[in-house]
């Protein structure tokens, strides 16, 4: 479904995150973290990674839930939507709450331009809208490049990002991710 150019894109970007994640020794500091140091230093690119990452993890939960609510889809895929919920729900919370603490909106995103990083309109209807083995792939399809997105806007945390927990989770957000895309391309494969 990709074209040769997006393929491109996708590949260099999951390698730089491999790349990068190999180099990182951070660890899951899970949200008991996020009190220790979320109100210490923190700069524009931390703000805006965590509006811009709240706002695209809570459509991959939208996503997910869509996906959890079709029957006679592939298990092994209903399992990963199962485990983007679980590990993106808690990581919302938490920079809603970093974003509470450095005095900043948590609950609007009106005015902010997330083209290129969410899902359309018509994407998501169309998730909505799909059955079956055809809900299996479309979820892995569209989540690949929803995940590919997360990658760029972490990256940029990483790079530009001052608060430690941020940029951790940043971290965090690549290593797993960059797994899941490599998982939902062996499932894809696997589909046929």
């Amino acid at each position: 479904m990709f074209n040769s150019r997006k393929f491109l894109v996708v590949a260099a970007i999951v390698g730089s995150a491999i790349t990068l994640s190999a180099c990182s020794t951070a660890s899951n500091t899970g949200s008991t973290s996020a009190s220790l140091s979320a109100s210490a230093a923190f700069n524009k690119a931390d703000v805006s990674f965590a509006t811009d990452m709240a706002a695209h993890h809570q459509q991959a939960v939208e996503m997910s839930q869509m996906l959890l609510e079709k029957s006679n889809v592939d298990p092994r895929v209903v399992t990963l939507a199962k485990d983007i919920k679980a590990a993106q729900d808690p990581e919302i919370k938490q920079m809603k709450s970093w974003l509470s603490d450095w005095g900043q909106k948590t609950d609007s995103m009106a005015g902010m331009d997330m083209s290129g990083t969410l899902m359309s309109d018509t994407d998501m209807n169309d998730l909505k809208n799909s059955a079956g083995p055809a809900a299996s792939k479309l979820f892995l399809t569209q989540m690949t490049v929803h995940h590919t997105s997360a990658l760029v806007m972490a990256k940029t945390e990483v790079d530009s990002g001052k608060n430690a927990d941020a940029v951790t989770l940043a971290k965090n957000i690549i290593s797993t991710q960059t797994a899941e895309i490599t998982k939902m391309s062996d499932l894809l494969a696997s589909l046929g």
